[in-house]
């Protein structure tokens, strides 16, 4: 029997019930403001409605994964409509107005994470060919519905959906971004709204740059001063923190209920200045140096040719690797200026088997492909396009982060409250305007893993600051890893991503009004 519905719930359900005639009149579903864009869309004129008989049905006998990914839908759509939707898998047939989650005959073209959204006047469909697909088919339901229904409380409003088809599948298989906790902590909470908002937008990573010269963020049992000490600054002074171990598999877990991939980050052999100052017999001639809180780089660099360095490296990979479930280790590499080439390369020689001796592949920052890599390497390419050649010729895949572009942390405009420019400035079109696949010629899309937009915090102390750097560029990058570039365009985009605006209102999300855009405000 359907739940209760609050008393303002139940007197929504009943204006929408004398609202059902809407579901026939035409509506175009071509004319949506979807982010990521859908790679094909067929309208077929008529209306879906959401009514108090509504309910969220999945495939009997099918994975559990399906019926948690019924409840996040519920849990994202009874709040603001008082619908009382209930998850139901015990085989009864839909009916009118209900949602169907179904996996159905493996179908190439959707791959692991594709969809394929079926709406009716009377049933809207979700099918896929893995848990993941219809993940991501359910953040096009919440975008195809007003920009309310991501509130929290009851909103007026009548939940209809235009009917007809959406194909859609990913162009690249790594869409993510970096978050640094290291310059500035964000704690889990902050974490998990951002992981939360990444879902919307059909990101699939989330890289956490654990550690740097201001700090140490997760918690290593056998070197426990790592933050005991190295975790109690940031920049500008500040308190600092860092994640128990339990702490951090939670993050991993709340990450994986929405089908993203943690990929931790150990900056070295350089940026390791909380770590030096934590054990001193990580550093050349045994001397620990002061705590840092500064935004200078490249002058800190582990002893490279002492064995208790590695002994160091195994066991943080180790305990790091036990709690992270995917499949890559980023070992940074980058901006080590004070270690000599040759100890460079010996220190990424080993880390690599030590990194691959955990079960784990290599991620790292574009220098480390002046080792000698192994395969199944990716390189970060974040500033110079020889070395990401360089370790394509070995190989190696190409992560694209090119600073000038997707730099989260590089400020708009010389107005910008927040950020730097030592890369660029990036307005909203700059963001989106560029293909991963066209930047360098030797680069293609065959070489490619995917787009990561690094945020780096020098210049934010909380996760509203954050927001502000974040939103709205992180909807175009979104896209760029989704839509194939031919189907992308400035002019299109912005419109939709205007739309966008009273979405992000609705969640709290306090993103930057770029003058390019023509925002559309809510109204309450």
């Amino acid at each position: 029997m359907k739940k209760l519905i609050p008393v303002m719930a139940t007197v929504a359900a009943v204006l929408l019930a004398g609202l059902t005639g809407c579901a026939t009149e035409p509506t175009d579903l071509s004319k949506n403001s979807i982010i990521p864009r859908p790679v094909t869309v067929t309208p077929s004129g008529e209306s879906f409605l959401l009514t108090a008989k509504s309910d969220i049905f999945v495939m009997p006998g099918g994975p559990e994964e399906l019926v948690n990914i019924g409840n996040f839908l519920a849990g994202k759509l009874n709040p603001s409509t008082g619908l009382g939707m209930e998850v139901i898998s015990d085989g009864r047939k839909p009916g009118k107005g209900d949602i169907l989650l179904t996996l159905g005959q493996y179908d190439p073209e959707l791959g692991d994470e594709g969809y394929e959204l079926t709406i009716s006047g009377k049933l809207l469909t979700v099918s896929a060919n893995q848990p993941a697909g219809i993940f991501r088919g359910i953040q096009t339901i919440r975008q195809l519905l007003p920009a309310e229904i991501e509130a929290d409380t009851i909103r007026e409003g009548t939940w209809v959906i235009p009917t007809g088809t959406i194909r859609d599948y990913p162009l690249y298989g790594h869409r993510g971004v970096m978050l640094d906790v290291a310059r500035h902590f964000f704690g889990p909470e902050d974490v998990m709204r951002y992981l939360d908002q990444l879902a919307l937008y059909k990101m699939n990573v989330l890289h956490m740059h654990l550690s740097d010269d201001q700090g140490w963020r997760i918690e290593i049992k056998s070197w426990p001063n790592l933050t005991v000490h190295g975790g109690k600054t940031e920049v500008g002074g500040g308190k600092g923190g860092f994640y128990t171990q339990e702490e951090y598999s939670e993050i991993v877990k709340y990450a994986a209920e929405r089908y993203i991939t943690i990929i931790p980050e150990i900056d070295m052999p350089g940026h390791t200045n909380a770590a030096l100052s934590s054990y001193p017999e990580l550093n050349i001639g045994g001397k620990a140096p002061e705590l840092y809180t500064g935004i200078k780089v490249g002058f800190s660099t582990l002893d490279t040719r002492s064995e208790t360095t590695y002994r160091f490296v195994d066991d943080v990979v180790r305990e790091i690797a036990a709690l992270t479930p995917g499949k890559y280790f980023h070992i940074g590499g980058d901006e080590s200026h004070v270690t000599k080439p040759d100890d460079y390369v010996y220190f990424i020689n080993r880390v690599q088997d030590i990194v691959e001796s955990h079960g784990k592949s290599i991620i790292g920052w574009d220098e480390i492909a002046h080792a000698t890599l192994k395969p199944n390497t990716v390189v970060q390419y974040w500033t110079r396009a020889e070395n990401a050649v360089m370790g394509l010729n070995q190989g190696a895949k190409v992560l694209m982060s090119p600073a000038k572009y997707a730099y989260l942390d590089m400020k708009y405009d010389t107005a910008s409250v927040f950020g730097l420019n030592w890369a660029a400035y990036i307005e909203v079109d700059d963001a989106y305007n560029w293909d991963p696949a066209m930047l360098v010629p030797e680069i293609t899309r065959e070489n490619i893993t995917g787009i990561e937009a690094p945020l780096w915090t020098e210049t934010v102390s909380t996760f509203r600051e954050a927001e502000w750097l974040i939103y709205p560029r992180l909807a175009g990058y979104a896209e760029i890893g989704w839509t194939p570039a031919e189907m992308r365009s400035w002019d299109e985009y912005r419109l939709r991503l205007a739309e966008h605006g009273k979405r992000m209102e609705v969640m709290d999300i306090g993103f930057y009004r770029s003058p390019l855009v023509d925002w559309e405000e809510v109204t309450e």
